[in-house]
């Protein structure tokens, strides 16, 4: 069965949000250096990457990522098109067949520089969690940096999905993914105090 990787990749230079933390790897001892072995050290903010958010992320009060079902994030996902769309809200999803869907992940193709942090994203809107929630729908995934518009202050795309149940999975890595079903495992990392966690985020047909 193949597997579809998801993931954008974890490397130095890469773009982040801006004024959040860069990554960086560094191998820190090496077998030249006389070492048995090469071991390396990352700095990296826990929204590097393909990543998960924890409601704590955007409510104080929120839960953490160790908190959280993994359930929410392993199972079958459906991948629908979404190239050239400004926003995303029930005009665009009201009819599709959903029945029985439980994670959804967005294509939208508009991250089109890897190397840049991009100017503008299409964001979620808000209303769209009621609808979705009603459906069954309980982790939504964007190629994106962010659900919101990247200029949100008060994040209400965030807060209405954490309200009505609905976890959050962003920037994916969709280019080459063909709209369908498919098995997604993007499992968070166990960070007892995380805001949000890198993932390796997969597919592979069911």
């Amino acid at each position: 069965m193949p597997i579809y990787d998801i993931s954008r990749k974890l490397r130095n230079n890469m773009p982040v949000w801006p004024g959040d933390t860069p990554f960086q790897y560094t191998v820190s001892s090496t077998e030249e250096g006389g070492t048995t072995v090469n071991v390396g050290s990352m700095v990296l903010s826990t929204h590097s990457g393909t990543h998960v958010d924890a409601p704590f992320h955007f409510d104080h009060n929120g839960k953490r990522i160790i908190d959280l079902d993994l359930d929410h994030y392993a199972g079958l996902a459906k991948v629908v098109d979404m190239t050239g769309r400004e926003q995303i809200g029930i005009e665009e999803v009201q009819d599709m067949e959903l029945e029985g869907v439980k994670r959804i992940l967005f294509k939208t193709l508009a991250w089109t520089n890897p190397d840049k942090f991009p100017d503008k994203i299409p964001h979620i809107e808000p209303e769209l969690a009621s609808f979705l929630a009603g459906k069954g729908v309980r982790l939504i995934g964007v190629d994106v940096p962010s659900v919101d518009p990247l200029d949100s202050i008060n994040l209400p795309a965030h807060q209405l999905l954490h309200e009505k149940g609905i976890h959050i999975l962003e920037s994916l890595q969709l280019d080459e993914i063909e709209p369908g079903d498919y098995e997604l495992i993007a499992l968070p990392l166990p960070l007892a105090e995380g805001d949000g966690s890198p993932v390796r985020a997969i597919l592979r047909r069911p």
